[in-house]
Order: structure tokens, then sequence, then C-alpha cells
């Protein structure tokens, strides 16, 4: 069996005592007392929470980063949930399919997604064929109405204080479809504007689909 998974980036979050949109049930004249703003506070900063959810399983991993989201971080997301859930959920797969937006730091244009897309191939021996929807689309990618949706429901209401609150709601998300979370923190910090020359996309073993090649591509590992 060969996985299928869907990406995503949530939006980002501040972590601090920030008024969370929804309701929660407390104690009747003693409401939770928040923050009157939303300027972050530098020590607490925000979140990226950076999601893959295996579509055939109902199972989600969320990457909690606190640096930029950027393509590396996109990528070292899918190989942290690839050396925790994937390798040993398919230990015979070949290839992955993925699923993924067509912007952002997973998007079609971007390169250096691309270049850490054939290490990950590299290192994981997966043959990698990503499909991207196409702009406006987003919402039909499965990452958006099985599992972030959840997870916006199951904290609305209460604030994010921490990083470690957050990793806790996430990873207590679950629905009566059987819907499982594991979320954990990554600590590296991502540089903005790494570039990638012609040339290093030129030597990514990559195939263009006959069907929108700009869309839909698979990259395989290269041979040592």
């Amino acid at each position: 069996m060969q996985p299928v998974i869907s990406v995503d980036t949530k939006k980002k979050e501040l972590i601090g005592n920030f008024k969370n949109h929804g309701s929660e049930y407390c104690k009747k004249k003693n409401p939770t007392k928040v923050l009157d703003h939303d300027f972050p506070i530098k020590e607490l900063g925000k979140v990226v929470p950076y999601g893959i959810f295996d579509i055939s399983r109902n199972e989600g991993f969320v990457n909690l980063g606190i640096s930029h989201d950027t393509a590396e971080f996109a990528v070292e997301s899918i190989m942290r949930w690839w050396q925790t859930l994937g390798n040993n959920t398919y230990p015979y797969a070949q290839k992955l399919y993925i699923t993924s937006d067509n912007g952002g730091s997973n998007g079609s244009r971007v390169k250096l997604w691309k270049k850490q897309l054939q290490e990950f191939a590299n290192i994981s021996g997966l043959e990698v064929h990503v499909s991207h929807f196409p702009s406006g689309t987003s919402k039909w990618n499965k990452i958006e109405h099985r599992m972030f949706c959840f997870i916006s429901k199951n904290w609305r209401g209460r604030p994010l204080i921490s990083v470690e609150t957050v990793i806790q709601l996430i990873s207590n998300t679950s629905t009566e479809k059987g819907l499982k979370i594991i979320c954990v923190e990554d600590k590296n910090h991502y540089e903005l504007g790494t570039k990638v020359t012609d040339r290093e996309l030129a030597e990514i073993n990559m195939t263009k689909d006959s069907f929108h090649g700009d869309w839909n591509y698979a990259i395989a590992p290269k041979k040592k």
C-alpha cells in the first residue's frame, strides 16, 4: 500500500493570553479574562502549525514551528511525519503521493520546495508524486475539512497561553469517525529568502505529468 497525504500550513497563532474566537463553557459570572489587544508578545512569539493528513487512515500529524513558514520547514514536517508514523505504517512503500495548495511554502512555483523534496526522496528512498490544487480551490484539500477544522473547534474560546498548551489542544483533537493527531514542537530556525539557482533546479530528478505538468510532477531518488 502506498501512502497518500494532504498537507498545508494552518494560519500562524499568537502565543499569549489573547482572545480566541468561539465560546467555551465556564462558571456563571466567571468568564475567562484575556488581554484587550492582540499585539504580539516578543518573549512568547508565534507558532506555525504545518499539518500532514493521512487520508486513508484518518490520521494527522502537526509539526509546530516557532520560526518562519518556509519550504524547508514544510519538507522537514513531512520528513518528521515519515519518521514518526509513515515509515512504520507503510514499511513496503515505494511511492508517496502528496496533495497541496498551489501557494505558500509548498507552492508549485517554489523552487526550494522541489529541492527539499529531492533531499527527502534521497533519504527516504520514496518516489514523491505531488499534485497542487488550482488557485482558489484550496478548500478541496482534504486536510482543511477533515483535520484543521476540528482543531479549530477543539480550541475555540481557549487562549493559547503557551506552546505546550497548543500541543496539548491539537493532540487532544478527535472526532466520532476516529481522527487521531500527533503534534510535536519544531525548535529549528528557518531562514527566509533562501535562493535556488536554475542549475540546482535542473539537477532535480523530476518528471512532469502530461496533464498540467507544473502542478503535477514526480521527484525520484537520485542514484548514488
